[in-house]
């Protein structure tokens, strides 16, 4: 589905990413861990678009994609839940979800249907309609985030520290939402999560960034039982 193949990115002069490849198949869920200023995030900002890569390329569904406007990656079904959420805290919920699928030209009834899926999905938030989003508890946001993102129909769904900031009781609820909608909806994700040790207890596959290079690779089972893995990333 997804193939990003030796891309390096730059901040100016500063390289961020260094010959970094990585792929995820249809109804796959790939994690990627490192410490903090590691690149990860670079990393989904530029299979989002929002950065170019100098060099390598991001191939979706066969296509080259390297160098497409951010709007047109997510009309081709890629769609990012950055890290922080990034809400619109102005508006209700309702109008946050509604934003999420403002490209997609729905029919009334499709957006209606659409709209009850995502609210069985997070059923506090149908409690909060109408509720400005800014006044949501932290894990309410995040769900808010991550609802406004399946409103964009996504056919792969790209989450950015999800666990960010909030209490372990609400980790547990997120972490439960992202493996039944991969598991229900068969979209596939990338994860890119603090908690190294969630992230690779839910997903097939996981990358190892540190400082711009993928330093280690493979399966999570294998990974999270490594020792240098869990000395580095899973407090021995």
């Amino acid at each position: 589905m997804l193939e990003v193949s030796g891309i390096n990115v730059f901040y100016g002069q500063v390289q961020a990413l260094f010959d970094v490849s990585l792929s995820i198949g249809d109804q796959e869920m790939v994690s990627i861990i490192g410490a903090n200023g590691a690149g990860k995030s670079t990393l989904m900002n530029t299979i989002a678009g929002l950065i170019k890569p100098a060099s390598g390329e991001i191939t979706y569904n066969g296509k080259c994609i390297s160098n497409d406007k951010p709007h047109k990656i997510v009309d081709k079904g890629i769609i990012y839940v950055p890290e922080g959420r990034h809400i619109f805290y102005d508006l209700s919920v309702a109008e946050n979800l509604q934003m999420g699928s403002y490209r997609r030209k729905l029919s009334k009834t499709q957006y209606n249907s659409d709209l009850e899926e995502v609210l069985t999905i997070f059923p506090r938030l149908k409690e909060r309609m109408n509720q400005l989003a800014g006044t949501l508890s932290g894990g309410e946001q995040q769900m808010l985030a991550i609802g406004r993102g399946m409103m964009a129909d996504p056919q792969l769904l790209l989450l950015d520290e999800p666990s960010l900031g909030l209490a372990p009781v609400i980790v547990d609820e997120v972490f439960e939402v992202i493996v039944m909608i991969s598991k229900t909806k068969k979209i596939p994700i990338i994860l890119v999560e603090q908690n190294a040790f969630m992230a690779m207890s839910i997903t097939s596959k996981t990358y190892v960034l540190e400082n711009g290079h993928v330093k280690h690779q493979g399966r999570s089972s294998d990974l999270i039982n490594s020792p240098e893995i869990k000395i580095a990333y899973l407090a021995g």
